[in-house]
């Protein structure tokens, strides 16, 4: 197999005495989605920031395309390649759907923070928008202000901006959080196209959907890896049934 887009060795992340990220090995290769399931304070939301560059970590290290980018800041992981959304949805709601994407796109440009040049002359940035969201499915939705579309579609609007940065690992936080059944199904689909040019870390609770497009899984309690391999390897193992599958379970 091809090296990992995306590898952790012996990650760790203190808060005092706690730790809730603690040991934490893994690899994502580009057209694989790896799956990180967890109940509550298992510490997969804080392994995202430590992976995005949103926090710093105790420990380890994080290898970005074969390049360590452990402690590196969140804009520099960026710009190497990392996309990600949050939980909860992290968008301009004034904004039309094209100019968040736009506002995404530019922020890959080294000259990102110049406001001299008005952003519509960047030929490069609007390209990247209009194909972010057209892979995101909203292309007939561009010029809907964020305020306007579901919640479903600001979802997608969310991944189509992580997408207009032009990201090689794609770090996913929930994003089928809050989704009705027809919602949810339409997020699965989008997911499955993006696999095969990307690196998908998902953090998600909806366990349908995780097993439905997994490749690999890691189960995380209290900070630590409980168990990691295919879905059918987590599905029968004993000790992620009785901590968190439920006993049973299939």
């Amino acid at each position: 197999m091809a090296e990992p887009a995306l590898r952790t060795q012996g990650l760790q992340k203190h808060f005092g005495g706690l730790a809730a990220v603690n040991d934490v090995s893994l690899e994502c290769h580009v057209g694989q989605l790896h799956a990180v399931i967890g109940p509550n304070g298992a510490g997969k939301t804080t392994l995202i920031n430590l992976l995005s560059g949103d926090l710093a970590p105790t420990g380890g290290r994080v290898e970005l395309l074969g390049r360590e980018v452990t402690g590196l800041a969140a804009h520099r992981i960026s710009q190497l390649g990392v996309g990600r959304s949050y939980q909860r949805t992290n968008i301009f709601m004034k904004f039309t759907a094209f100019e968040n994407c736009r506002l995404a796109a530019q922020a890959r440009l080294p000259s990102s923070m110049r406001f001299v040049r008005p952003a519509a002359r960047y030929r490069e940035v609007n390209e990247a928008a209009a194909r972010a969201l057209a892979l995101a499915g909203l292309g007939a939705r561009s010029d809907t202000v964020a305020a306007e579309l579901s919640h479903g579609e600001r979802r997608q609007l969310e991944v189509a901006m992580t997408l207009a940065t032009s990201p090689k690992v794609l770090l996913l936080d929930e994003p089928l959080a809050g989704m009705g059944a027809e919602e949810s199904a339409r997020m699965v689909g989008l997911l499955r196209t993006l696999v095969s040019g990307h690196a998908m870390l998902l953090v998600e609770h909806d366990m349908d959907a995780v097993f439905a497009l997994a490749d690999r899984l890691t189960v995380m309690v209290s900070g630590t890896v409980l168990a990691s391999g295919t879905p059918e390897q987590i599905r029968a193992n004993a000790e992620v049934q009785e901590a968190y599958l439920g006993e049973g379970d299939e």
